[in-house]
Order: C-alpha cells, then sequence, then structure tokens
C-alpha cells in the first residue's frame, strides 16, 4: 500500500507530518511522492492565512483528482478550525484535527472508500502535550524535534490558538530520550521547535526553562550544535545569551519575531513588547555573542498601518541590521479582532509594502553575509556533490564549500574560509 503527503506551514507541522509519515512506515506502508497514485493521501493543512485555507483545499481536491479511488486523510490547523468544511471537500473520508493522531493507521485502515468520518475534538480540552515521536527525517544532519505546543497568547490577528489548544510542554525525559536515538542515527544538528517556543517548560511540575533543556540537549554525545528555531524578544533571559556564548554548542542565531516597527501596530496586534524591548534585547546579544544571527518575522499592511507607521517598519529594520527578514501580508482571519477593525489596508498596498520591505531585506542580508569575508566559520555540511557541498553556519548562513577532493563530506563540522558573499550566502573554501 501507497501512502502520499503533503503538508502545509510551519516546522511544527513539518513534524507532526514526519510523525504520522513514521507509523505508517512502520505498519509496512511505502511512502510515494504526493504527485504519484497513492492508495491513501494525507494533507497535513495550515490556517495561519486566507492563502493557507485555500492551498489546503486545493491540494485535498488534487489529491482527490489523482486517484479518485483513494481514501484522503486531512489532519492539521485547518481541519482543527473548520472540520464541517474540511469533511464536504469531495473525496475526503477521514478529518483530525491538530490531536488524537497516535492511532491514525488503524482510523484509516477501519474506513470504507465511501465512508466520511471527523473525529475533530475541542483542543481546549487537552492538558497534555501529543507523544508521536520521530526519529527519521528528510536530510541526513539537521533533526528539527517539536518540544511545546500550543499558544496562550491570543494576538488579534491569529487563529494558531483556536487551532492549538493552550500551551502544553513536552517532559525533558522524553525530548533527551528522542534525542539520544537520533544522534545515535548520526545527526548532528537538533532544531528546538513550538508554537510558542519561548513557554516551554512553564506548565510542567515542576517548572523548567528552555534554557535548562537546551543545556541538556547539548551535552547528549553526538550533538554538535542546538538552535532555536523562533523565540520572542520578551522570553529571552540574559542567563540564556550567557549560556549561548559560553557554550559552542548553541548556535549564535535568534530568529526573534518582530510583526512591526511600530509601537502603535504592535498594541493594535496584542504583541506584548515593544520595538524597545526588541532593540534591547537585539544589541544585548550582540554584545555578547558577536555574530549573532538575527532574523525575523514581519506583517505588512495590518488594520490602521498607513504609510507613516510602514515607514517606522522599514527604518527600525534597517536600524537593526537584520540577517533574514520573512515578510508576511496581513491576512484578515474570521472570529479575530484584527478582522473587524477600521482602516484595512488595501491589497495593492500590502504587495507594494511586502515589496519594499523585501528589497530592503535582500540588501541587509547580502551586507550581514559579507561581514564575513576573509573570516573563518564553522560549517555543518548538508550534501555534497564530488568537491562542491552546501551547508550552514552556527548563524544561519548558507554556506558552499569547495573541498579538496570528493569524498561524503556530510555530517561533518568543518572550517571553511569565507571567500565572497551574496544575497543568498556565502561561498568558501575548506580549511579543516
Amino acid at each position: 500500500m501507497k501512502v502520499a503527503f503533503h503538508t502545509l506551514g510551519c516546522k511544527v507541522n513539518q513534524y507532526d507530518t514526519e510523525a504520522v509519515i513514521n507509523e505508517f512506515k512502520s505498519r509496512g506502508y511505502t511512502i510515494v511522492d504526493f504527485d504519484e497514485v497513492a492508495d491513501i493521501y494525507v494533507i497535513n493543512t495550515c490556517t495561519v492565512t486566507n492563502v493557507g485555507d485555500r492551498k489546503s483545499r486545493q491540494m485535498i481536491r488534487r489529491a482527490h483528482r489523482q486517484n479518485p479511488q483513494a481514501k484522503v486523510v486531512v489532519m492539521g490547523c485547518y481541519s482543527q478550525t473548520s472540520p464541517e468544511e474540511a469533511i464536504e471537500i469531495e473525496g475526503v473520508n477521514l478529518v483530525l484535527g491538530t490531536r488524537d493522531r497516535q492511532g491514525i493507521v488503524d482510523l484509516v485502515e477501519s474506513l470504507n472508500i465511501d465512508e466520511k468520518k471527523s473525529l475533530v475534538k475541542d483542543i481546549f480540552e487537552l492538558d497534555e502535550f501529543e507523544e508521536i515521536p520521530v526519529v527519521q527525517f528528510e536530510g541526513r544532519t539537521r533533526a528539527t524535534i517539536k518540544v511545546q505546543d500550543g499558544c496562550n497568547q491570543f494576538c488579534s490577528y491569529c487563529k494558531v490558538p483556536y487551532a492549538r489548544g493552550k500551551s502544553r510542554s513536552r517532559l525533558v525525559d522524553n525530548v533527551l530520550s528522542q534525542v539520544k536515538e537520533i544522534s545515535d542515527q548520526g545527526y548532528r544538528e537538533i532544531v528546538l521547535t513550538g508554537v510558542h517556543l519561548g513557554l516551554y517548560g512553564r506548565d510542567l511540575n515542576p517548572p523548567v526553562t528552555l534554557e535548562n533543556l537546551v543545556k541538556l540537549i547539548s551535552e547528549v554525545p553526538g550533538i554538535k550544535r542546538v538552535r532555536i528555531s523562533s523565540i520572542d524578544p520578551n522570553e529571552i533571559e540574559d542567563s540564556f545569551l550567557e549560556m549561548m556564548a559560553a557554550n559552542p554548542k548553541i548556535c549564535p542565531h535568534l530568529h526573534i519575531p518582530l510583526q512591526s516597527g511600530s509601537d502603535t501596530i504592535l498594541s493594535l496586534m496584542r504583541r506584548r513588547y515593544s520595538t524597545d524591548d526588541f532593540e534591547h534585547i537585539v544589541e544585548k546579544a550582540r554584545q555578547m555573542v558577536p555574530g549573532i544571527g538575527i532574523t525575523t518575522d514581519v506583517i505588512v499592511g495590518f488594520p490602521g498601518e498607513d504609510e507613516k507607521e510602514f515607514a517606522k517598519t522599514l527604518a527600525f529594520a534597517e536600524k537593526m541590521k537584520l540577517s533574514r527578514v520573512h515578510v508576511f501580508q496581513y491576512s484578515p482571519r474570521s472570529g479575530t479582532p484584527a478582522a473587524t477593525m477600521p482602516n484595512q489596508v488595501p491589497k495593492n498596498e500590502k504587495e507594494q509594502r511586502s515589496k519594499a520591505l523585501i528589497d530592503l531585506a535582500t540588501r541587509l542580508g547580502k551586507e550581514f553575509h559579507s561581514s564575513f569575508v576573509n573570516e573563518v566559520l564553522e560549517v555543518l555540511v548538508e550534501e555534497n556533490e564530488g568537491v562542491i557541498g552546501v551547508g550552514l553556519t552556527g548563524n544561519y548562513i548558507r554556506t558552499k564549500i569547495k573541498f579538496p577532493n570528493e569524498g561524503d563530506w556530510v555530517g561533518k563540522l568543518i572550517k571553511v574560509r569565507v571567500l565572497s558573499a551574496n544575497e543568498d550566502g556565502i561561498e568558501g573554501e575548506f580549511l579543516a
């Protein structure tokens, strides 16, 4: 039996898909590309924007067109928040949300091709982290581990808390057990992810911190790097930066969501920090961890964002010298306060602002990369063919490497002298 997967959205969704793939593999199923004819299609959906909803529906319909006799399973955030809509799409047999996925193979096998079943339950009833561990990942060097789910923040534009429920943390022992298994398989970098990672451990008894967890993971034999996927500026403690500065295994890279460079817009968004808070933590991070990469997310076209407020975002991004900016156009989500706010921004203005910020981000990225020309950086090799390889620095710069000879360099942490840079990354020569 063949099963195909398609994942929309974030690293958390990607992890959840990998977990379900592992479930099917353990039962003898063959995993095939989504473009192929399969017996079962699993679509892990996204609802963070209207585009996420639309693409989710498109992929569901595409699966049914590819093989009308296949069973189609829908899971994830869109199906959690819109189960009635998802189950009505032609060809859908099973709808799950963002919980109760451990028995997915049995559920699929019990369904007839003409059956429709929605098993979505209230996500806010869930108090504990759902354990569906993954020990195999795409690629051979980096493994993403989900250690937290849910969000308590309820930003005015966001449906994620309704899709993921309240914050729930994974037990430390379970995380470390998985890290050891992953290390034994040869993975060298652990990327920690969660819906609101900075909340990790606060709901555990006794409480622990993300800092505690990162330190313990870095001590697992074989692990060469630990990377944090995303953390809010008001959740970064001085002690965390001190640990990052002192421990070479902690990647000198922080993804700190900004969302807007205007305090007025941040307040409307219900973000719990100001631009001063963001600037303070970035300056402190650069002071304590030289060469650190600071990446971010920004939403353009939020209700009430006029040209003056957007200009503040451009100026602030320039001032912060961010190494990478993920730009999103605001998308109204039904049921959120922002959807009914006055002064909604027209689509064409969002597109213009998005282009302006992307152009700035491209220039800032090139400037950051260029600052390392003639420097020596450590790179974890992710792939190589012949004498050319590709890898990632600790501070999150994509690196093209020229090796002295052919061989399998994948998984090795090497020193590279940077020869040139562009907006996409750097190129360098192997040193040792």
